[in-house]
């Protein structure tokens, strides 16, 4: 089974939800995490409307952003 990731261009927020194109995923990654972080994780897709995957995928980007900053 394949899964496919949209990715949504840059632009201001009225216009997010357009979908540039859509790239293969085939990858999957099991975490283990404790109570208290998937009560975190639950009220943070209820309050934003978006996905584990989406808010994990965002952390990473915000990771990286910040690892690249610290590098330069």
């Amino acid at each position: 089974m394949s899964y496919t990731r949209n990715l949504l261009i840059r632009e201001p927020k009225s216009s997010k939800n357009k979908r540039k194109e859509t790239e293969q995923l085939q990858n999957v990654i099991s975490l283990r995490i404790n109570d208290d972080e998937k009560k975190s994780l639950e009220k943070l897709t209820k309050t934003t409307s978006k996905s584990i995957t989406e808010i994990m995928r965002e952390a990473i980007d915000l990771w990286k952003s910040r690892q690249r900053k610290l590098c330069m």
